[in-house]
């Protein structure tokens, strides 16, 4: 068995072994899964099912991010909806213990592959990463339907003040990550305050619903599973319409974005408008839509703000993977991009 970054395999055998002996089969192997910028994801082989492990990253965690138990708790409870999560196995609090020093939760791997960049289009025809993408975004329209009450979630957050809570909350992230002036994202945060609409309705909110935080299975390309849910509470649902928007377009920011976060969204292969997907959710929500130039500054504001603290974690030596080195480049080019859709 080998150690990786953040996570004791031995220990975690262990775990496993006594805690849930079912799935135990001996020697457990682990592997740091590309792609997050955030919390630490883990492959996990070895046991009767391939499983998944998530703790918080390494180092500066901010109070409020990287919620371990909520993340367990949304997936739990989605898992009776027609919102497709993977299978919950568990969550430990092993706050200075062996296995993670920290919260971490398992789940079994659901199958599917993550699509985030043009080339794992290949092999899929443009009628079908079409319908992918309108799969994609009624999904988001069920998620948004659910009633809290009905799945246990009916005090995973407040409704009322969620847009002034969120700016308070991103602003205490974005001062506890501060280690150099931000002045292009110290505007936008301004004007996102003076300009805050007022929310037309509530509902369980993903905080960060984007095509490369699912899976996708098949030749014909459906939907497996929605993935990453440590920013879920309860809040205006159109939050989760700019996240989706912003990377919907991100190809179209300047290049330097698409080596720091590259996208598999691409017209030519066949997916659709950010617009026309817009109507899809309407359609199947059975809504009208506002404006989204607030929704779509909050979410490039967020984003910046997640980008300046990774820059902050990663000037600390506490990141793991590649990549992380230009993300401090971008967080300006990122404001301005949200000052521009005010």
């Amino acid at each position: 068995m080998t150690d990786v970054p953040g996570l004791d395999v031995q220990a975690l055998t262990e775990w496993l072994a006594t805690a849930h002996p079912d799935l135990a089969n001996g020697d457990l192997t682990a592997t740091v899964i590309a792609g997050g910028r955030s919390n630490l994801t883990y492959a996990i082989d070895g046991a009767r099912r391939p499983l998944v492990l998530r703790r918080p990253p390494l180092g500066h965690v901010l109070a409020s991010a990287h919620d371990m138990r909520r993340e367990h708790r949304v997936i739990s409870a989605l898992a009776s909806t027609p919102v497709p999560v993977p299978i919950a196995v568990d969550v430990v609090d092993d706050t200075g213990g062996a296995i993670t020093g920290t919260t971490f939760f398992v789940m079994e791997r659901a199958p599917g592959r993550v699509l985030s960049t043009p080339g794992h289009n290949a092999g899929y025809d443009p009628a079908g990463l079409a319908r992918l993408s309108a799969d994609l975004v009624r999904t988001l329209a069920d998620l948004h339907g659910v009633d809290p009450a009905s799945v246990g979630l009916a005090d995973f957050g407040r409704a009322d003040g969620y847009l002034s809570r969120q700016m308070s909350t991103w602003k205490r992230q974005l001062d506890a990550s501060r280690s150099r002036a931000t002045p292009t994202l110290d505007a936008l945060q301004e004007r996102l305050g003076e300009g805050m609409p007022q929310s037309r309705r509530s509902g369980i909110v993903h905080g960060d619903y984007r095509l490369d935080n699912a899976l996708v299975d098949g030749v014909e390309p459906r939907l497996s599973a929605v993935l990453d849910w440590e920013m879920a509470t309860l809040g205006d649902p159109l939050v989760d319409l700019g996240i989706f928007a912003l990377y919907w377009d991100i190809a179209a920011l300047p290049a330097a974005f698409g080596g720091a976060i590259p996208s598999a969204v691409d017209p030519a292969a066949g997916y659709p408008r950010f617009d026309e997907l817009a109507e899809v959710y309407a359609r199947h929500a059975g809504t009208d839509l506002p404006d989204l130039g607030w929704y779509r500054a909050f979410a490039a504001y967020k984003l910046a703000v997640i980008l300046e603290g990774i820059h902050y974690r990663f000037r600390s030596g506490d990141t793991v993977g590649d990549g992380f080195d230009g993300m401090g480049a971008l967080v300006e080019p990122l404001a301005r991009q949200g000052l521009e859709a005010l």
